[in-house]
């Protein structure tokens, strides 16, 4: 069995790298994709044969709705303007342009959620190795191993914004990004160069993480919310990591592919 997974994880790896060289698009991430997307029409049928095919057309339309705000989200940003100083090199002016660090809402993806589920995982396994007659043990396989009770939620919710900000100060820096505006002559109208900016960019930043961390929470509890309500199971199609990894996957693949158009395009022309 180990000889068996291994090679199969092998051979997943080479074919999402043959994917990243000759195709568009990480390969990895596509594979993902599909089996996260092949999953959709099997859950919503199960829906439908168990809970009738009207409560299946709600919950197409609701998850139709789900998928365009997190479309939305995903794509929102907080557009930070940096001008860029003039000055002469030689005979020749340079700078005097104007940019913007977009700062995303969501700029962990699904990583907080993924750390939190897998975080809530520990109890269940650790009481796996303690007496099931203990009261420890009845209390963890009663509260984490069910995921609609409400320890669990707000277990979980917690634990989604906390690696939400965690991850984001792992991976935005503050004072390197004002540093490097300082070094090549920008600056943000209204903002000091130096300190002030990262100051600044920290304040921005802290206070945009918190609707994305909320967000993210709001999104990993809808198979819970599901699970109460239609009597779907934890892998409610138009929630939690699923509906990230593919509106993720697919909107960065989108993007690939209409620059890979572009590049064809201005080629075709320049000739």
């Amino acid at each position: 069995m180990v000889l068996t997974m291994t090679a199969g994880t092998g051979l997943v790896m080479w074919m999402g790298e043959m994917v990243t060289e000759r195709g568009v698009g990480n390969g990895m991430s596509l594979l993902i994709f599909t089996s996260v997307a092949a999953t959709f029409p099997t859950s919503v049928l199960a829906i439908g044969r168990e809970r009738g095919w009207g409560t299946m057309a709600l919950v197409i339309a609701v998850g139709l709705v789900i998928v365009a705000a997190v479309v939305f989200v995903e794509q929102s940003q907080r557009r930070i303007p940096v001008q860029y100083a003039k000055r002469m090199v030689g005979r020749r002016m340079y700078g005097g342009t104007s940019t913007y660090i977009p700062m995303k809402v969501n700029m962990a993806g699904v990583i907080p959620v993924i750390f939190a589920s897998s975080l809530l995982y520990l109890p269940g396994l650790v009481a796996q190795f303690g007496d099931p007659t203990s009261s420890w043990v009845v209390f963890v396989r009663d509260t984490f191993t069910r995921g609609d009770h409400p320890a669990y939620i707000v277990a979980y919710v917690l634990l989604i914004v906390f690696f939400t900000y965690f991850y984001v100060a792992i991976t935005f820096n503050p004072d390197e990004v004002a540093d490097n505006i300082k070094r090549v002559g920008g600056f943000i109208p209204g903002v000091r160069a130096g300190r002030p900016t990262a100051e600044y960019l920290d304040h921005v930043l802290t206070r945009i993480t918190l609707p994305g961390a909320i967000y993210l929470g709001l999104v990993a509890l809808i198979p819970l919310l599901a699970l109460v309500a239609v009597g779907a199971n934890q892998n409610f199609p138009f929630g939690g990591t699923s509906i990230l990894i593919v509106v993720g996957v697919g909107l960065e693949t989108v993007k690939q592919i209409e620059s890979q158009l572009q590049q064809r395009h201005y080629e075709g022309f320049l000739r």
